[in-house]
């Protein structure tokens, strides 16, 4: 689809049509990159996005832990019980 630049102030924009608009799961905040000579708009992502996810993965694990406990030369050697 082609479109034109209009003025915006100082500034200039374009209208995206609404079936993009929720197409792409934009709303009203957006976050803009150029690479090269290409725009790039997509949705704006919470600072906190999946550590919900991350936190319910890691108290399903049996021990908390989301690597697996390894043994250090301290424990293999100086660590007696």
């Amino acid at each position: 689809m082609k479109t034109k630049l209009v003025r915006i102030g100082n500034s200039r924009g374009i209208r995206i049509p609404k079936p993009f608009i929720e197409e792409a799961g934009l709303d009203e905040e957006v976050e803009l990159e150029v690479h090269g000579n290409t725009v790039v708009i997509r949705p704006s992502q919470s600072i906190r996005a999946g550590w919900a996810t991350a936190a319910a993965a890691l108290a399903a694990t049996a021990t908390g832990l989301l690597d697996p406990a390894a043994a250090t030369d301290f424990d293999r050697s100086d660590w007696t019980w």
